[in-house]
């Protein structure tokens, strides 16, 4: 076993063996860098289950002359599980909390500008998820309680997007752009996100080419589409 794998979580080791195909390698040094999956074809593969920041290197380095993947799980259907300390389970719920595909923007501010280049497909995978924490929440010495986000096990994958051109970002929002111009607050109402995520989905799609900018409204600034006419 690599050290990759002993240091990768149970989600991404799980989506590994997903997406692996019967000749598919994984854990294969190309270069400087060692490759989550090298598919038959040559093409190379990174699950990304954190912030995107971190491939940075790999893409500057790989992407001129290999064909390269990036998945990305999103937590569409997620159980919350609570075991003790000697693994047994000791309650069970469904969370309310339900990942969509446009949860990706959260990540995708670190590249947009790639998104379009012939060798970089970006694959959205929605999942259902067991988030597996301990007994209770723990707490610091000041006594608040600390965030456990638990770890993450795959229980089934639901739906895969595929981004391969800026316009196939559009696929991933919940909604129709707004027509004519619109503030990103106008945005976030619209397409009922939360505004920093809004923010981050006009940053993404001004970078890519399909928002441009339309001047000021009170001080806010206004966006439209692309192809609009001017």
């Amino acid at each position: 076993m690599s050290i990759g794998e002993l240091r990768e979580g149970p989600l991404h080791a799980a989506l590994k063996r997903e997406l692996a195909a019967p000749d598919d390698a994984f854990e294969v040094r190309v270069g400087r860098w060692v490759i989550d999956l090298v598919r038959a074809d040559g093409e190379l593969v990174e699950v990304q289950t954190g912030s995107f920041a971190p491939l940075g290197d790999k893409l500057d380095g790989l992407l001129d002359t290999r064909r390269m993947r990036v998945v990305f799980p999103v937590p569409a259907r997620r159980r919350v599980v609570r075991i003790d300390a000697g693994g047994a389970v000791l309650s069970e719920r469904r969370s309310p909390r339900a990942g969509r595909p446009v949860d990706v923007f959260d990540r995708l501010v670190a590249f947009p500008t790639l998104i379009g280049h012939p060798n970089l497909v970006l694959e959205v995978v929605l999942c259902a998820e067991d988030h597996v924490r301990g007994a209770e929440p723990a707490r610091s010495t000041s006594g608040r309680r600390r965030r456990d986000p638990g770890v993450r096990h795959l229980t089934a994958i639901l739906e895969r997007h595929e981004v391969r051109r800026p316009a196939d970002l559009l696929t991933l929002l919940p909604g129709a752009l707004p027509a004519g111009e619109f503030t990103t607050a106008e945005l976030a109402r619209a397409l009922r996100l939360p505004l920093v995520l809004a923010q981050r989905v006009v940053f993404c799609l001004r970078h890519a080419g399909l928002l441009d900018g339309a001047g000021l409204r009170a001080r806010a600034p206004l966006h439209r589409r692309a192809h609009d006419e001017h």
